[in-house]
């Protein structure tokens, strides 16, 4: 059973949709539907994650709103019930409610369940609609993936959630954020399972914020949790190895191709950009070339946005959900299902071990790099770092936080000097329009960075050697 968010304009036309009217089976049932959600007057129960719900007919159900902590979690999961006792009804107040339709219909060995309304507070109210459709995973997958042109996503909070930031004026609390928890993974393919439902869900909780005038920390976390993604596949490889995995990889890439433009203007124009304004004044001729920066930001703002309202994007999401929901590598040979079921801790220290060797080898006589060499060192400190994080619970004290955080000392430097190179870059494919002086004067500025980004990084890589190895 996977639920559904759709725009209440998407929601009207989803009746009259070829992929649902070619398979509808029978008639559709239509039912008003009412439900409060209650909480006590301290907010205890959605502290806790959780959400007192009174619908029309039938009894109250106290629901898990929020995941649990460490528990696995994929996107699409409605709340389900707690295993906890009932409040007192005399100790509780109405938080937010729902009313509207609820249409129930039926498509081949799939069912579905389309609630359409508003979702109401004290003081606001706002139109949802949800669809939920149960049967067997791959048919549930296909029906959704029919419908992309709909955009049906995940929705980012459940509507009990929905309806407490509705009440309180204030945004839905994320289900998951940054790196995923794997301390409680015993197996290969419990820690691969729990780290793509826990970085899909970041994603998507960030995605809606990649826009202009929202400033640039959705792109930037939308960038990474992506990146985390890519590395989790390459981290599990073999035992992940599958036709599946390389299609969503490729998805991924995709959108990291229309992240990365985003990106790199909003470093730039608050960054290299402003500093260089700063120093010289309000030249004419640089704010030619920051304003010509600045509509190219905005032509990489629509072009990724065009990418994340179109059909691609749920199409995405889905294939990760089809990984975690279907588990297509356990169709490989014997040796990747030993692998699946190898204990964490072997196969994590394994992997560290070979990175580390890696990221070693490539930064011998670092002192001597030039810029690209530089580069292929941050790159290796990055797949490292990604590697680190994910595993780092395993073996946690002082030892995983000082490499982690000597290690993040050494990319933050070599991503420094790598900014630079990024300006010089944008502001050379600003073309002959943009004054040569301007184009100079940030290439100057960018250079004098270069040496001082050059050498905090090699200090911390002198550090990040005497750290020990945690995960030995």
């Amino acid at each position: 059973m996977l639920e559904f968010a759709l725009d209440p304009e998407a929601a009207q036309r989803l009746p009259r949709h070829g992929a649902i009217t070619t398979a509808r089976a029978g008639r559709t049932r239509s039912l008003t539907e009412e439900l409060i959600w209650l909480d006590t007057a301290d907010g205890a129960l959605a502290t806790d994650g959780l959400a007192l719900e009174a619908p029309r007919r039938g009894p109250r159900r106290l629901l898990r709103a929020m995941p649990v902590a460490d528990a696995a979690w994929w996107p699409g999961r409605p709340a389900e019930p707690a295993e906890a006792a009932l409040p007192e009804e005399a100790a509780l107040v109405p938080i937010a409610a729902f009313s509207g339709r609820r249409s129930l219909f039926a498509l081949g060995e799939v069912e579905a369940d389309l609630l359409t309304g508003k979702l109401r507070a004290v003081a606001a109210e706002m139109p949802v609609a949800r669809l939920t459709l149960r049967g067997p995973a791959a048919a549930v997958l296909a029906r959704a993936a029919a419908l992309a042109d709909l955009h049906p996503l995940p929705p980012g909070a459940s509507l009990a959630e929905e309806g407490r930031a509705l009440a309180r004026g204030e945004s839905p609390r994320a289900r998951r954020r940054g790196p995923p928890a794997l301390a409680d993974a015993e197996t290969v393919e419990a820690a691969l399972l729990s780290a793509l439902g826990h970085l899909l869900e970041v994603m998507l909780s960030h995605a809606p914020g990649c826009r202009l005038g929202a400033g640039p920390e959705a792109v930037h976390q939308t960038r990474v949790a992506l990146r985390r993604l890519r590395s989790v596949l390459k981290s599990f490889g073999a035992a992940a190895a599958c036709a599946e995995v390389k299609e969503f990889d490729a998805g991924l890439k995709a959108l990291a191709t229309a992240l990365g433009p985003a990106r790199d203007w909003d470093v730039f124009l608050a960054g290299t950009g402003a500093a260089v304004a700063e120093a010289v004044g309000g030249d004419r001729r640089l704010l030619a070339l920051l304003k010509a920066g600045e509509a190219r930001r905005q032509e990489a703002y629509g072009a990724l946005r065009r990418l994340l309202e179109g059909p691609a994007f749920p199409r995405l999401v889905l294939a990760g959900l089809g990984l975690v929901l279907l588990r297509p590598w356990r169709q490989g040979p014997a040796e990747q299902q030993a692998l699946l079921d190898q204990p964490l801790s072997e196969f994590g220290a394994t992997l560290l071990d070979k990175r580390w060797h890696r990221l070693r080898k490539r930064g011998e006589d670092i002192a001597e790099h030039g810029a690209e060499a530089l580069h292929e060192v941050r790159l290796d400190a990055k797949r490292l770092r990604y590697a680190a994080e994910l595993f780092a619970p395993l073996w946690p004290g002082k030892s995983a936080r000082r490499f982690l955080r000597r290690l993040a000392a050494l990319q933050e430097e070599l991503g420094l000097a790598n900014d630079v190179a990024v300006a010089r870059g944008l502001v050379g494919s600003l073309g002959t329009g943009v004054p040569g002086w301007a184009v100079g004067a940030v290439e100057g500025f960018a250079a004098a960075r270069t040496g001082r980004a050059r050498r905090h990084a090699l200090e911390a890589w002198d550090d990040l050697l005497g750290a020990d190895p945690f995960w030995r």
